[in-house]
Order: C-alpha cells, then structure tokens, then sequence
C-alpha cells in the first residue's frame, strides 16, 4: 500500500511560522495538477468535500495487472503526477475500507498536517506528539496554572 506517498502528499502543505507552505517541487506542468488533486483529497479527507470530488482524477485512467512475487500487482499508465496522485487516491480509498477512521487531520488547529494513527486504541491526536502534542499540553498546563481559583465559573 502507498500509505506513505499518501502521508507524503497530503503533508505537502505544512505550517511555516504560521503560514501555510507548499512544499511540491514539481515540474510546472505536473504542478498544478498534483497540486489540485492533494487539496481536493484534503478537503476529503477533512471531511469539507464528498468522496466523489476525486472522480476526476480518475476519469481515463487504465492500470495493468501483473503479478509479481505471487501478488496481484496493478500498474497505473499515466503522466508522472497523474499516476502519484492516482496511486494517493487508491491508497485513501484502502485505508477508508480496510482501517476506517485511522487517517485524519491532526487536532491541533494551527496545524495543516495528516496523521495514519496506527495504535491499537486509534486514539492518536497529532501529527506528532513531540510539536504539536506537546505544545497543546502545555499551553493548557499554563492556562490552568495561570487562572485565577474562579476563573472557570460560567459567568
């Protein structure tokens, strides 16, 4: 499965001092296509856009089987950023069938990345527990340590 082109593109556009950035570095024609297609399967994924959004990107396209190693193996014909951004929407719809709700966007709003939770409880909240979890933890630690005693009354 291509869960890691799929990571790797969906994590193409991180947040750099607080602005979003994106990191593809394409050819230009390659560009805008690649570009499109990973914001569409964003949105998807973010749950902002239907499924079908991605149908586009998938009109025309022919794959070829071929078994290698004893597995069915499927070869996507198509231009180079046409056939990572096939192979990223084929590796989403595996991951929504096989491990529905595993893949999701990190909890941490200032932040634009993607995370494959693959612990056994699927309880995962960041992109990574070292930036993101950690800030958050400690941001509320300092807002509890710096209310006043009735501060969390409801007004």
């Amino acid at each position: 499965m291509d869960d890691v082109l799929l990571l790797t593109l969906l994590n193409s556009t991180p947040m750099v001092d607080g602005v979003r950035t994106d990191t593809l570095d394409l050819e230009a024609d390659d560009q805008a296509l690649l570009r499109d297609g990973r914001d569409t399967l964003q949105d998807v994924v973010r749950g902002a856009r239907p499924a079908a959004a991605l149908t586009p990107y998938l009109r025309g396209v022919v794959s070829h089987p071929s078994i290698d190693n004893g597995r069915l193996t499927w070869t996507v014909e198509a231009t180079s950023a046409r056939t990572l951004l096939v192979r990223a929407i084929a590796a989403w719809d595996e991951l929504e069938r096989t491990r529905p709700g595993r893949l999701r966007p990190c909890a941490n709003t200032e932040c634009a990345l993607f995370l494959l939770d693959r612990s056994k409880s699927n309880s995962a909240r960041w992109c990574s527990m070292a930036s993101c979890g950690n800030k958050l933890k400690a941001r509320r630690h300092y807002q509890r340590k710096t209310a006043g005693p009735h501060d969390d009354r409801p007004a």
